[in-house]
């Protein structure tokens, strides 16, 4: 990507007047100056395919949003890194009308991806479903650490309940490595081709190192900590006090996982030494998982085979109803009562930290009952398991 690619003038829309605020902690001017164009264009995009009178705001959540964007440093100067996550705030009760407005805006991130070289995403939300939503890790992180595009805070008044980390839920810390973990799954499915290109390489480093920054951050989220800063979390995390025998590798990768986010490289070490990096990583994730949802469940996991056979709902918090709609919705039927993700939570441990080569048959039939799959080699089943993920990540 080059910062060149947004050709012509600024567009005409300008960025509500407010305190300036950075998308970085330290990247070039120029760089600074080429987001604030790209959001100027994401503005007039969205008005573009929205009615104007539907667009309450626009706001630029993630890292640029926070001002922790990563920045890539390359001999042509600075580069943005990190997808661009932009979410429309409409003035309307009714879940249909995003629906209907969220192919328009689909269309629109496309365009502004080809024109900008890194992922634009646009998601479409009501301002009311905003304010009535639950606490999550998603939302505190959008409400405490966004930059408005269009519109201004007084849009987040009666989201109060968004502000308080301590609202959200542990299952939140769950969620958060379930998304993390599978990104190590889908990199081990890289490392297990015949081929391996530079492609390869920059996902498994920008997926080992998202892990090991999520390990910590879910330490947090158990103890109340999570913050919407990463610098925060990192601090906040270097003082914990924790009877674990992993908390100090979980500092330590932390510290990694921060590093890269910040500044981010592509990666250039072997397809062996990325082996190991991602088997530490792995490894380390397990004691986390273990730790995290033996305290979720109230029951002790002492090996992922154990938490993949728990008979019990692994998805308690998802209401009934909410189970039942996405169940029929998605065609699940041989497990209607529980919530989907629930499968996604068995079929990962066997997956990620159970798989061997050649695989044993009660372990193929496991994880193909988790996934309702005929799938039997590994690139298959871990295809039918992120058809099923990308459903309830």
């Amino acid at each position: 990507m080059s910062t060149g690619t947004l050709a012509g003038p600024p567009p005409k829309t300008a960025i509500d007047p407010g305190p300036p605020k950075r998308f970085t902690i330290d990247g070039t001017p120029e760089l600074e100056h080429w987001l604030e164009r790209l959001c100027l264009q994401a503005a007039d995009a969205v008005r573009g395919v929205v009615p104007p009178t539907l667009v309450k705001g626009l706001l630029l959540g993630g890292g640029y949003g926070r001002g922790e964007g990563g920045v890539l440093r390359t001999n042509e100067g600075d580069r943005a890194y990190n997808d661009l996550e932009f979410y429309v705030l409409l003035d309307t009760p009714s879940f249909a009308s995003e629906r209907q407005y969220q192919p328009r805006l689909h269309h629109c991130g496309e365009q502004l991806t080809a024109l900008a070289g890194l992922d634009v995403e646009f998601k479409a939300c009501s301002v009311s479903r905003l304010r009535r939503s639950a606490p999550s890790m998603f939302y505190y992180d959008l409400v405490m650490g966004h930059r408005c595009v269009i519109g201004d805070d007084s849009l987040l008044q009666g989201c109060e309940h968004h502000r308080n980390a301590r609202l959200i839920p542990i299952s939140e810390a769950t969620r958060l490595l379930m998304n993390r973990c599978s990104g190590l799954l889908f990199a081990r499915e890289r490392l297990a081709r015949s081929s391996f290109e530079r492609e390869d390489a920059d996902f498994l480093g920008r997926n080992i190192a998202k892990a090991e920054l999520a390990l910590g951050d879910a330490v947090l989220t158990v103890h109340g900590q999570y913050h919407w800063s990463c610098l925060d979390r990192n601090r906040r995390l270097n003082t914990l006090v924790e009877d674990v025998p992993w908390l100090q590798q979980v500092q330590q990768a932390h510290h990694r996982g921060l590093a890269f986010k910040l500044h981010p490289v592509r990666a250039s070490s072997s397809r062996q030494q990325l082996w190991e990096q991602w088997k530490h990583t792995a490894d380390l994730a397990l004691a986390v998982w273990l730790w995290l949802e033996s305290r979720r469940l109230g029951k002790i996991f002492r090996t992922p085979e154990q938490y993949a056979m728990f008979p019990a709902n692994r998805c308690p918090e998802v209401p009934l109803a909410r189970s039942l709609y996405v169940s029929l919705r998605t065609g699940q039927w041989n497990s209607l009562l529980r919530y989907p993700r629930d499968r996604v939570l068995g079929a990962l441990p066997l997956l990620l930290w159970c798989w061997t080569d050649p695989p044993h048959s009660p372990l193929v039939q496991k994880i193909q009952r988790h996934l309702s799959t005929d799938q039997t080699d590994f690139s298959g089943l871990v295809a039918a398991y992120k058809q099923l993920w990308a459903v309830v990540n």
